[in-house]
């Protein structure tokens, strides 16, 4: 009895200390993150049914102050005024659930690093979202009121501009969103270059890549035409510029 009690001892201490360096080094099993990864999406998601819910009561004001740049609007189709207020809707809503939401991104990558590396949590999750909604705003202020007065320069007097409710916000959303995500990018570079990822030596390697790379992006994330694919290659090659020089004289790496 005494003898198996002794060896049960040594046991327990054994799985205590691997439990331990399990929580330190942030291993788990697929099973595990895969777990992990489903509960974050579901509380993501609730935060944004939540914040779609706050947004509802104020959403004339917020149509109203998108609308701000163009005046009057006209809807085409029975159905359509009804969709693109839901869809303002949730996206608003997407907004304001914005740090839940990049909270639960963070902290689900964050599980891989150190102990000590995870106390940057409580710095990242405030950084991304000035960032992102400082590439929405710059989008919003600066290029997009140019953007339109481009476009509406097209129009003659047999040729008026009439822009859709849809359409006009459709446009604005795949105009000012991807800004938001693009804003992240020094972000993600200087989170890399300190968990050892990536180099300064790799990313200048790489800096025409990226510069061609940006163009198709912009293709890729805006509406077919050169001006809004300019605008927002311009502002990855100086973002992605931006990391680099954090990566090389801050982090020295």
């Amino acid at each position: 009895m005494t003898d198996s009690q002794d060896k049960s001892a040594p046991e327990t201490g054994e799985e205590k200390i691997s439990e331990e360096v399990t929580e330190d080094d942030g291993t788990m099993s697929l099973t595990a993150h895969l777990e992990e990864l489903r509960s974050r999406i579901i509380k993501s998601l609730l935060s944004v049914v939540i914040g779609s819910c706050i947004t509802y009561f104020f959403l004339d004001e917020i149509t109203n102050f998108l609308m701000a740049t163009v005046g009057k609007l006209y809807y085409m189709q029975p159905g359509e005024a009804f969709f693109t207020y839901l869809k303002i809707d949730i996206i608003t809503g997407f907004l304001i659930a914005l740090p839940v939401v990049f909270f639960h991104v963070w902290k689900f990558f964050l599980p891989a690093l150190t102990k000590s590396e995870r106390a940057v949590l409580g710095i990242i999750v405030p950084v991304s979202v000035l960032l992102f909604f400082a590439g929405m705003a710059f989008s919003f202020f600066l290029i997009l009121p140019v953007a339109l007065k481009f476009f509406m320069g097209f129009g003659t007097e047999n040729l008026q501009t009439m822009f859709s409710f849809q359409n006009y916000f459709d446009f604005v959303i795949l105009f000012v969103l991807p800004f938001g995500f693009v804003f992240e990018l020094p972000l993600i570079i200087t989170v890399l270059g300190q968990i050892g990822i990536l180099t300064s030596e790799f990313l200048g390697k790489y800096r025409r890549i990226v510069f061609f790379l940006s163009f198709i992006i912009g293709a890729l994330v805006t509406s077919p035409d050169v001006f809004t694919q300019v605008a927002v290659a311009i502002p990855v090659m100086m973002l992605y510029e931006a990391g680099y020089l954090i990566v090389k004289y801050i982090l020295k790496k």
